[in-house]
């Protein structure tokens, strides 16, 4: 089988491959903290934001049509969550939707709430994108361990990174069994096999969970994460750095002079 993996252009040799993971986990948790905090009326800080992302998808290597085709399917999350959001309430109504039973109002503050939860989400979606895309997940999951994030997180990443193409494996193997076995039918047989399917592979799942841990414990896995190299500051780190707080300040300073 194959498979599109997280870190596919980690190996690409631009110029966020070859940047600390630490320096990138930083700098990803910086742009996601002011990118929440930044007033959804402040429309030039946005721009910042988005100029500064384009940046980055330059010096990443990653072609705009993946970096596109990555975004949209996160997309109808994000506005199933935002769905409802523009008939809040609120005390500026601009248009109320009368459907039967049932009476829908349109206000300010919820169409404001809306684009904040779209333009927030996106920018935060795509910055990390740019950032696992770009580094190696075993290089990732020992940068955090090295930032003191939790063990227990970074070993279900692990996890999570290791075996989930294996489980899409065996859901692929018995979906062709599944068809090669029931041609035709109605929609309710499909959907009966569906979910038997969806129940065996999650006794298969943990039938498999338990076995490669009773093999870890023999072979005295630590819950360590080792690479091969060490981790080491450069020049270009720091720079890389130092660019993206000055840009995000600058962001900050156009959001309150626009507030």
């Amino acid at each position: 089988m194959e498979h599109d993996f997280i870190d596919k252009y980690s190996r690409t040799g631009s110029f966020l491959n070859s940047l600390d993971p630490r320096i990138k986990i930083v700098s990803l948790l910086l742009f996601i903290f002011c990118v929440v905090t930044t007033d959804p009326r402040a429309f030039h800080a946005f721009a910042v934001y988005g100029m500064l992302l384009a940046a980055l998808a330059c010096l990443s290597g990653i072609p705009v049509s993946d970096l596109i085709k990555r975004t949209l399917i996160a997309v109808p999350f994000i506005l199933m969550t935002a769905l409802f959001i523009p008939f809040m309430q609120g005390k500026t109504v601009l248009r109320t939707l009368d459907l039967g039973p049932v009476t829908l109002t349109i206000t300010q503050e919820g169409l404001i709430l809306f684009w904040s939860v779209i333009v927030k989400a996106s920018l935060s979606l795509v910055c990390a994108m740019l950032m696992t895309a770009t580094t190696r997940f075993p290089e990732l999951l020992k940068a955090l361990e090295t930032l003191r994030c939790p063990r227990v997180l970074i070993m279900i990443l692990s996890f999570m990174y290791r075996y989930i193409f294996i489980i899409q494996d065996e859901f692929m193997m018995m979906r062709q069994a599944k068809e090669s076995r029931s041609i035709g039918g109605s929609p309710w047989f499909h959907a009966r096999a569906l979910a038997g399917m969806i129940g065996i592979l999650f006794i298969r799942s943990y039938e498999r969970a338990e076995s490669v841990y009773l093999a870890m414990c023999s072979r005295g896995f630590s819950g360590r994460i080792r690479t091969i190299h060490d981790f080491h500051m450069a020049v270009r780190d720091a720079a890389f750095l130092a660019t993206i707080l000055a840009s995000l300040i600058g962001a900050r300073f156009l959001s309150g002079i626009n507030g």
